[in-house]
């Protein structure tokens, strides 16, 4: 076979299989994160001998879906790094993109999260992880640095925190116990009030010495306080 011809052959393959992946998408969408392949199938309109001759398995359309899935998380979570503003509005801003992503998709955040081919399935969210993480460890490396401290911690860091809000996460997608707003706020307390500890060199740098503490507001928002992270001045004050 030429090679023009043959590298027409691979492009229609390629778009093909990534059409079933949008059918696979919005299957899951409609019949939840149990969706069979049967119900893939019919949503792009073939058959499953037809599906199969693209993905070798389930596990596989599982991972092709995933990458796709966690592909649309980073163009959210991206743009909220890329951002020139203060770390504990970076932070928050980065928990908000994160919960607003799988609160948008929850049952493909399901079908990627919680696969029925575990195997396969958890390489996609390590992946995703691993990616948010590096971004945010050069974001905390750079911020370290620029005060003129140690930034050995700034990977660990990351993937701590990183692993921490999407167990929150998965969490809450379950329960729905408060609102988004409201997680956000409680994770970015406790998030802010780690990082200023290490950011926090002396008192007299009140950007550096600004220390999340948490109060409780009365209103209710769907039956749920909420918590907003404040700021403690250095005189100890502590402002909204």
């Amino acid at each position: 076979m030429p090679q023009d011809a043959a590298h027409v052959k691979s492009e229609r393959r390629r778009e093909r299989r990534a059409q079933m992946v949008q059918a696979a998408m919005d299957a899951v969408r409609r019949h939840g994160a149990g969706v069979s392949v049967a119900e893939i199938a019919a949503a792009a309109g073939i058959t499953k001998p037809v599906l199969y001759r693209h993905f070798t398995d389930r596990a596989d359309l599982q991972r092709a879906v995933g990458e796709r899935a966690g592909a649309l998380l980073m163009e959210r979570i991206t743009p909220e790094l890329a951002r020139d503003r203060e770390p504990v509005e970076h932070i928050r801003g980065v928990i908000d993109a994160f919960l607003a992503g799988i609160e948008e998709e929850p049952e493909l955040w399901r079908f990627v999260v919680h696969p029925q081919e575990r195997a396969h399935g958890t390489d996609v969210i390590e992946d995703v992880r691993e990616q948010i993480s590096r971004l945010l460890a050069t974001l905390l490396g750079e911020r370290l640095r620029g005060l003129g401290l140690d930034s050995g911690g700034a990977e660990a860091w990351a993937h701590g925190l990183v692993g921490m809000v999407q167990s929150a996460g998965d969490w809450w997608l379950q329960r729905r116990t408060m609102s988004r707003a409201a997680l956000t706020d409680y994770l970015t307390t406790l998030i802010w009030a780690g990082v200023a500890g290490v950011l926090n060199r002396d008192d007299s740098q009140d950007r550096a010495s600004t220390v999340a503490a948490t109060t409780i507001d009365t209103r209710s928002d769907g039956g749920q306080p909420i918590a907003n992270p404040t700021r403690r001045t250095s005189s100890g004050a502590i402002s909204t």
